[in-house]
């Protein structure tokens, strides 16, 4: 384990990655080109205090699941990565995952004109590829990997919802998801997911059984905000012409009471 040079080879990468590259506005008053610390925390998931000891060559030695957040976060290749998880002493890195869409032109050139608007960019498996600092206020960093997968292996992942309002979210997910298995065809991503998914929640199996089908373009919802509570918003989509990514964004109903 080398924790400087992990530190060094930390600040070499942020510097060499731009806030548009990862989905962040420029600002008016950058001091770097490339990321600033907090940014590269927040990206990852992790506090800005850990990040900086790390930069410092300084800390325990990082998990694997840290490092994998700080690789996607930075947008690593895959040599970086292994050469990531070797300097922090793990000889042996874990399997490379599957390379990230990249956000379709189209979508991203609307998403960055909806500045007053929380709007994200997500992929037929709800998986985010990007979103704007009002989506990141209203419902948080996001996380990698499947949002959908989470939502029936991770109960912390509905604690955006109120509770009364999963049965809905679960349906509607499940329905979503077959529309994207036909989409892309068996012995896909999406076919292995249903799988996976099979096997590890019954609520989910029970739900996939039932055969029922429906892309999920719009949506009324309740969304548990940390500081203003319980809000109201109306979710719509704009879909890329293959339909595996999304632009989704979300207006508010002012005048509900809830």
């Amino acid at each position: 384990m080398d924790l400087a040079e992990l530190g060094a080879f930390l600040q070499s990468r942020r510097a060499a990655i731009t806030p548009a590259e990862v989905g962040l506005p420029p600002g008016p008053r950058r001091r770097v080109a490339g990321l600033r610390r907090d940014e590269v925390a927040v990206l990852a998931g992790a506090s800005v205090d850990y990040y900086t000891e790390l930069e410092r060559g300084r800390g325990a030695q990082p998990s694997p699941q840290v490092l994998g957040a700080l690789a996607r976060a930075l947008r690593l290749g895959d040599d970086e990565r292994d050469y990531l998880f070797r300097l922090a002493g793990h000889l042996t890195p874990p399997p490379r995952p599957a390379m990230p869409q990249a956000v379709q032109p189209a979508l991203r050139s609307l998403l960055d004109r909806l500045g007053a608007t929380p709007a994200r960019i997500l992929t037929d498996l709800h998986e985010t590829l990007a979103q704007n600092d009002l989506a990141t206020e209203l419902l948080g960093v996001p996380e990698p990997g499947s949002f959908l997968e989470r939502w029936f292996t991770d109960p912390a992942a509905r604690h955006v919802y109120p509770a009364e309002d999963h049965p809905h979210h679960s349906r509607v997910l499940v329905h979503d998801l077959r529309a994207a298995v036909a989409r892309r065809g068996p012995h896909t991503e999406a076919s292995d997911l249903v799988a996976e998914l099979r096997e590890a929640s019954a609520e989910f199996r029970t739900l996939w059984e039932t055969g029922n089908v429906a892309v999920r373009r719009g949506d009324r919802k309740r969304i548990n905000h940390p500081v203003r509570g319980t809000l109201t918003v109306i979710c719509e989509n704009l879909f890329s012409e293959d339909g595996r990514q999304r632009l989704q964004f979300f207006t508010p109903l002012p005048d509900v009471t809830q």
